[in-house]
């Protein structure tokens, strides 16, 4: 299930996804309010998989390559817009697009998950379904980088909570 902002709702943009933000940003509409839009992050990114989005508020461009969650975006920022202690609840879905989906062989997806969250199940018509393992999918944007026709898209999910006895 995807979280949709505040700020989208209050401005008519009911079907607006929310944003895919640095490592360790605060939610919603708090994230909006502390980011400054300084540059830091981005700046400090090792990947250079941080761009500047609407109204010049970082966002991450997973076709551009993969985060490595290193945390040096969290060291430069001085607004406490993004923090250790975020989760990240960005998961890997495959669009239609699929080239697998369409009958054409590729597994480029699965060669570059490192954490082998990605395989294939063979259906009727020379075609292979993308299986993504959630529990094993780190949102990091390997995959999506690799594609050769961007069928990888990230949706944010909501966090399970834990009961303990």
């Amino acid at each position: 299930m995807t979280a949709h902002s505040r700020r989208a709702f209050l401005r008519g943009r009911f079907d607006e996804a929310p944003k895919m933000r640095p490592f360790g940003a605060v939610g919603g509409a708090q994230f909006a309010d502390l980011c400054t839009g300084c540059g830091d992050c981005i700046t400090a990114c090792p990947e250079a998989i941080i761009i500047a989005g609407d109204h010049g508020l970082p966002e991450i461009g997973p076709a551009l390559g993969a985060c490595s969650f290193c945390g040096d975006c969290i060291t430069a920022c001085e607004t406490g817009a993004l923090t250790q202690d975020q989760p990240w609840l960005w998961k890997a879905t495959a669009k239609s697009t699929c080239l697998s989906l369409n009958a054409v062989q590729c597994r480029t997806c699965q060669d570059h998950c490192d954490h082998g969250a990605i395989g294939f199940r063979l259906q009727t018509g020379g075609r292979a379904e993308p299986q993504i393992d959630t529990d094993q999918c780190t949102g990091c944007g390997g995959c999506a980088a690799a594609c050769p026709v961007g069928a990888i898209q990230f949706t944010q999910v909501n966090p399970q909570m834990e009961t303990r006895p």
